[in-house]
């Protein structure tokens, strides 16, 4: 089982994905890539003395069997860049992760028509409401939207899709043992739970540090025909991927914003850079030359027991708050608290503030 060669060079945390490429095409087997030689590894174009060396005392730390269980006792999926189903998209950029770990199935999600969507962490009511309100009208398609899971625009352009049953694609700066921000903890649930993939390079235990979040960017728009930009100013992580988007060759696409918030400055500079602009899903179709097919909604209703049932009927009219559903309901707030967190994992209602819901 070659794969867990793949796994074991991917759990060392010194060295990356650009690292791991190398020395499997030089040898073109990546059992005896990981077993080379310091002979070996010194007949590696551009590899040094001293890289060669600390991969040796770093290799001599891991023990690919047990690499390998970490991953699978997590019930983590993995897909390698020898593997057949690797996305084909990814693999053609110039740096594609050796290893995508991940939760949830990238089989239900459709890899030919992918849209990255990114922009501000500290986005706007009107970003998201503008972004929301745009990717309403892919609903029921069979579009995947791709984003980083991260505050704001990313979190609105998850929810939206979850919300018009599209499938969606998170890609995430750290290993899957992590929550990053942990207010999304919910949102990374509903994503592995039926509604497509949380993904990483990174093998689970890896901490989600700075530099692997501008790292990261390069999946996202990797994994996507064209990236849509919601929101940003002139020094964003949105700008790393809009330049990443153009470097791999695909469509940069913006969404215009009010010229007084400094969250569109970075906008205004790509839209006269020549990026596509946006303010319905129309032009994201015509830039993309994209026709669209819609997909059935699915009829199967989950399985809600009596008290769940309880607090839907209690929400079927109009969204309430929790003092209110506590009255209607009379459920102590610790109880009510669970039936509302599975319901919104179900997919049937939503938060809509700090301590309100409404059914979807």
């Amino acid at each position: 089982m070659k794969s867990k060669y793949w796994v074991a060079l991917s759990s060392i945390e010194q060295i990356d994905s650009g690292f791991i490429s190398k020395i499997y095409e030089y040898f073109g087997d990546i059992e005896e890539a990981f077993k080379a030689s310091r002979l070996d590894l010194m007949n590696i174009d551009g590899l040094s003395i001293k890289k060669a060396e600390n991969f040796l005392a770093l290799r001599a730390r891991v023990n690919p069997d047990k690499a390998l269980e970490e991953v699978t006792r997590r019930n983590i999926k993995y897909v390698t860049l020898e593997d057949e189903n690797y996305p084909k998209l990814l693999k053609n950029i110039s740096d594609p992760p050796a290893v995508l770990y991940y939760k949830g199935s990238l089989d239900i999600c459709n890899l030919e028509k992918t849209l990255a969507v990114v922009g501000s962490r500290r986005a706007s009511y009107s970003a998201k409401e503008q972004l929301g309100k745009i990717i309403s009208e892919f609903a029921g398609t069979d579009i995947c939207i791709v984003s980083g899971l991260a505050a704001g625009i990313d979190s609105q352009a998850h929810l939206s899709a979850l919300e018009n049953n599209l499938k969606t694609i998170g890609v995430i700066a750290s290993g899957l043992d992590f929550f990053y921000p942990t207010s999304n903890k919910q949102l990374y649930e509903r994503i592995e739970n039926g509604n497509g993939a949380v993904l990483s390079e990174y093998f689970p235990t890896f901490e989600p540090l700075k530099f692997r979040f501008p790292q990261r960017n390069r999946i996202v728009s990797g994994l996507s025909y064209g990236t849509l930009v919601a929101e940003a100013s002139l020094k964003s992580g949105a700008l790393i991927t809009a330049n990443l988007t153009l470097e791999q060759g695909r469509e940069l696409m913006c969404i215009p914003g009010l010229i007084s918030n400094p969250n569109t400055e970075g906008i205004y500079k790509l839209l006269k850079n020549g990026a596509t602009l946006v303010t319905s899903a129309a032009d994201i179709l015509n830039a993309l030359n994209w026709e669209v097919k819609k997909v059935p909604l699915q009829t199967q209703i989950p399985l809600l027991n009596d008290s769940e049932l309880v607090v839907l009927k209690a929400l079927e009219i109009e969204e309430k708050g929790v003092d209110e559903l506590i009255s209607i309901t009379k459920m102590n707030l610790e109880n009510l608290l669970t039936y509302l967190t599975t319901l919104e994992l179900k997919g049937i209602i939503k938060q809509v503030g700090s301590d309100r819901y409404k059914k979807v």
